[in-house]
């Protein structure tokens, strides 16, 4: 048994003994000393975004990009481990993530809804450079000694900076305060999709992204309320379903209705960029945080992906750790792909006509801007929609 075989099967062998009996073992840990990190947020125009984003990933031990295509910056977090007696007891508490009060949380949400249904995209942009100047100004919630901000660099211990955001250890206050996510109060709610591009391909993603920017620039304001694009670095695995290469995580937040017949703003823009992500590029899903499509043919972007199933097989013959969910997809199963109407708009099915996106609120089945390959729910304007869905007839016919 080769080493990746011993741990996937170690992996199974003790869920399976973990779940189902009593099972003692001995485990030794080997900790790492206490180190502390220098922190600085640098903000520049994205023009060389894509040229950059390998070198300052090695550059910097824990570096991050904050992406704002919208406004055509990247936020770079130049994240470096520094001796344990440098000077220094800062705190790192996300704002984001911290409990706020519930009125201001369902004002922000009705806000984004009214903006949504009135196709307020100049409203969104405003409401996006309003969240990055406050994010910028306070530094992401960084602070030198944990009470206040006086500059950078933010020095402090490793997990003080590391964690990030105390919004699960808020007060009981009979939901007076609120994490903005929380299911109990009119907060927000929203859809994620993030995936992981090979580092030789990002350059080229990035760029395709800037194309859709230039042609429609209010488009991504909306991610940009969400504090943009979280792009992380990621490393070679060894691991069954680990990544093949060094690669960048792209984390996107996004509106969502609670009604999934309505489309959102500028649907198609979004949509292009997770099928550009995921057929063009190859990305590979993250497993919790993605829409049915992302998941199309997942198991055949892993070379060992066939191998994952075999063990999976004989350690879990009877799949007591397998659901249809998962089974669907792993491509084991039918039904990750469910067509029907509106089924584009949450992700359920690509669409391949009219009747996927919301022809009734002028949202309808067109190729992508720049990647014709990509079918994605387009909204035209009501007084040249028939001129539009013309026009748009004879180029697919070409």
């Amino acid at each position: 048994m080769t080493k990746k075989e011993f741990q996937t099967a170690f992996f199974f062998a003790v869920m399976k003994r973990c779940c189902l009996a009593v099972w003692r073992f001995k485990v030794t840990f080997k900790l790492e000393a206490l180190f502390k990190r220098s922190i600085s947020y640098v903000t520049k125009d994205d023009s060389n975004l894509g040229d950059e984003i390998g070198s300052f990933g090695r550059k910097h031990e824990f570096a991050d990009i904050t992406w704002y295509p919208a406004q055509q910056k990247a936020v770079y977090r130049v994240d470096d481990r520094v001796p344990s007696n440098t000077s220094g007891n800062g705190l790192y508490d996300f704002i984001p993530l911290r409990s706020a009060p519930s009125e201001v949380v369902a004002l922000g949400r009705l806000t984004e809804e009214n903006q949504e249904s009135s196709n307020d995209e100049d409203g969104k942009c405003i409401s996006a450079k309003l969240v990055t100047a406050f994010l910028t100004e306070n530094a992401y919630g960084l602070t030198n000694d944990g009470i206040l901000f006086t500059g950078y660099p933010v020095i402090g211990s490793q997990h003080k900076v590391q964690a990030s955001g105390t919004c699960l250890d808020s007060f009981e206050d009979a939901n007076m305060t609120a994490c903005a996510w929380d299911p109990n109060i009119k907060g927000e709610f929203f859809y994620q999709t993030t995936f992981s591009v090979a580092l030789s391909l990002v350059n080229s993603f990035i760029q395709d992204v800037q194309k859709l920017v230039k042609l429609k620039p209010k488009a991504l304001c909306g991610i940009e309320r969400y504090n943009g694009i979280l792009m992380r670095y990621v490393t070679a695995s060894t691991a069954y379903l680990g990544k093949d290469g060094d690669a960048i995580d792209f984390d996107i937040t996004y509106y969502r209705s609670k009604d999934p017949l309505v489309p959102r703003l500028y649907e198609d823009i979004l949509e292009e960029i997770e099928k550009l992500a995921m057929f063009k590029y190859g990305a590979l899903p993250h497993w919790g945080k993605n829409r049915n499509i992302a998941f199309e043919g997942v198991l055949n972007k892993y070379k060992n992906g066939q191998e994952f199933l075999k063990v999976k097989k004989a350690y879990d013959p009877l799949e007591l750790f397998s659901s249809e969910w998962s089974d669907q997809v792993l491509g084991i199963k039918d039904g990750l792909s469910i067509v029907k109407k509106g089924c584009a708009l949450e992700g359920l099915c690509r669409c391949t006509e009219d009747a996927h996106c919301a022809p009734g609120k002028d949202y309808f089945c067109r190729p992508g801007k720049i990647y014709s390959d990509a079918k994605v729910c387009t909204r035209l304007k009501s007084n040249n929609n028939l001129f539009e869905q013309i026009i748009d007839s004879v180029i697919n016919e070409v």
